[in-house]
């Protein structure tokens, strides 16, 4: 991406804007799913950074042992760099995970909706974990997977109160993450959604990878004359972006003064 950014000023203006929202609607305390991705490290940082109560959580379903170690890693470093304002918690889904699918595989039996599930097992603990502590979920999602592709599970980790980074690109968040002292491990990590059986990532799901849906956000209708890469890469973005359009706008309503029977 070619936005230049101050990423210490950057910083500072996320914490100040998290910590008016706390401030301003009587919250005691942030709520952040640690996924051992780029991603949550950073959001739970800047979390941290803030000085507000703040409980980091990983929930494994299955999860790859990369992945797991990763964010038990990064969580066990945030409670050691801020043990005044910093908790963190483990919660395996794993067991109910299986417990639900057991009940419904025979009626419901499809791969990507399970996938989703282990999301939204996820997004309901953390409210779980938020309401009994007076705190909101905080929002883990770049501005590709929010605006762009559209590229999260809807009720999942869609599901959340605020969302700090919703407006950086993922390059933008490796970066903040670099300035943030996130492990180089975390850092530079595949992203992945870590809701499959397999070892697919982000962007081999999306036949796209992240700087060039970064590229057709910025870029890609305001030039002329596309190479053949560009060109498939706003297909794909298209593709993507028109595909999980429900997910990004607002829930349609029927609206009863245009439907009035007279």
């Amino acid at each position: 991406m070619n936005r230049i950014l101050d990423y210490s000023n950057l910083s500072e203006q996320i914490q100040n804007w998290i910590t008016s929202y706390v401030n301003n609607n009587g919250i005691k305390c942030l709520v952040v799913g640690v996924s051992g991705g780029i991603d949550s490290a950073v959001v739970s940082t800047l979390c941290a950074e803030t000085g507000i109560p703040t409980i980091v959580v990983g929930m494994p379903i299955h999860s790859s042992s990369k992945n797991t170690k990763l964010s038990e890693k990064h969580i066990s470093q945030l409670c050691f760099d801020y043990p005044h304002n910093v908790a963190g918690l483990n919660v395996d889904l794993t067991s109910t995970f299986d417990k639900f699918k057991s009940t419904i595989d025979k009626i419901a039996d499809s791969e990507l909706a399970f996938a989703n599930t282990k999301s939204r097992l996820r997004m309901i603990t953390l409210y779980q974990i938020a309401t009994s502590k007076g705190g909101i979920v905080v929002g883990t999602g770049n501005k590709v997977e929010d605006f762009g592709v559209g590229f999260y599970t809807k009720y999942g980790d869609g599901g959340v109160d605020i969302s700090p980074i919703a407006d950086l690109y993922k390059s933008e968040v490796r970066s903040l993450g670099k300035f943030l002292g996130v492990d180089e491990d975390i850092v530079n990590a595949e992203p992945t959604d870590g809701l499959w059986d397999d070892d697919r990532n982000d962007e081999t799901q999306i036949g796209a990878s992240y700087e060039e849906m970064e590229w057709v956000m910025e870029f890609g209708t305001k030039k002329q004359n596309f190479t053949e890469k560009e060109y498939k890469a706003i297909e794909t973005y298209n593709k993507f972006h028109n595909k999980n359009k429900h997910k990004m706008v607002s829930i349609p309503i029927f609206d009863l003064k245009y439907h009035e029977i007279i």
